[in-house]
């Protein structure tokens, strides 16, 4: 990899803060342009619009999504305009070129009673069900992501006003307020699971050891509920999410609260959830169609 190269990943680590997930999406993007320069005899000095025109190409050829293909063109387009700032005579090869136009869909999500079926699973008195059902809570009660929930503190819960602090993407700071659900879930786990787990760290969730739940660790506990609960086929932590965004929108809260709470940049991100379902339609359809309602 070329010394600029690793120069304008040093800076999206150090000063734009990005995740080490985030930060090897990016080195990938980078090590697959340099195989395609390799094979193409083409150099990164002398690279320009048409050689961009043909990498486009190269990546629709390995048929990957659009949405996979807009982002590597956006890492390169974004490495192109750190190096002008390097170096004045660098000219920017793929600012001309046209984003190839991102995959529309609906995230997936929980009806409210398939919720509820959830939480009944973990109802109980059992040692595994009060740690589990605070992982449930949480994403379910904030809507943060599961990077997010295993890197909260005992320090970040408030108890007073109730909610909790996480960092984000970028290293950004915000504070998202729970429910009484999920204010009791915490309070039994913290004064009759966490004691007895001989914890010797600040984290908030804890495995069977006693030691930080990871992001595998999560996943794990939500495929195991789902295979007790009947009539829930599959979950994944990014589902929790979306419900939270969905019912929160479905029951009047506004897209820039959301949008706040959910910790996104563009509010056209957030906008994906003002999708609704057939039951939120029927149920504004009754109410406000004329000839929807029965006489009396």
């Amino acid at each position: 990899m070329e010394k600029i190269q690793q120069a304008y990943l040093y800076m999206l680590k150090v000063e734009k803060h990005f995740s080490e997930h985030t930060l090897k999406s990016y080195h990938d993007d980078l090590e697959q342009f340099n195989d395609f320069l390799s094979q193409e005899h083409l150099e990164l000095a002398t690279f320009e619009y048409k050689d961009a025109r043909n990498y486009l190409s190269y990546l629709y050829s390995k048929n990957l999504k659009r949405t996979s293909v807009s982002r590597k063109i956006s890492t390169l387009r974004s490495f192109y305009e750190y190096w002008m700032t390097q170096d004045e005579q660098v000219v920017n090869p793929f600012i001309q070129l046209v984003h190839p136009k991102k995959e529309q869909y609906l995230p997936h999500f929980f009806y409210e009673e398939e919720m509820e079926a959830l939480f009944d699973t973990v109802e109980g008195d059992a040692k595994k069900g009060l740690r589990d059902r605070v992982i449930l809570e949480l994403l379910y009660a904030t809507g943060i992501r599961v990077s997010e929930l295993v890197n909260i503190k005992e320090q970040d819960v408030d108890m007073y006003s109730p909610g909790v602090k996480v960092l984000g993407k970028g290293g950004k700071e915000r504070f998202i307020p729970f429910g009484e659900f999920c204010k009791q879930s915490i309070e039994r786990y913290l004064t009759e699971f966490k004691p007895k787990a001989n914890s010797d760290h600040a984290y908030l969730l804890v495995n069977m050891n006693g030691e930080p739940i990871t992001e595998r660790g999560i996943r794990y506990v939500l495929n195991d509920v789902v295979k007790r609960t009947a009539g829930v086929t599959e979950i994944h932590p990014h589902k929790l999410r979306h419900t939270f965004a969905t019912h929160m929108l479905n029951q009047g809260a506004d897209l820039r609260t959301v949008q706040s709470l959910l910790g996104h940049v563009n509010l056209s991100t957030t906008g994906r959830y003002t999708h609704v379902t057939n039951e939120q339609l029927r149920k504004v359809y009754l109410n406000a169609h004329p000839r929807a309602k029965k006489e009396n």
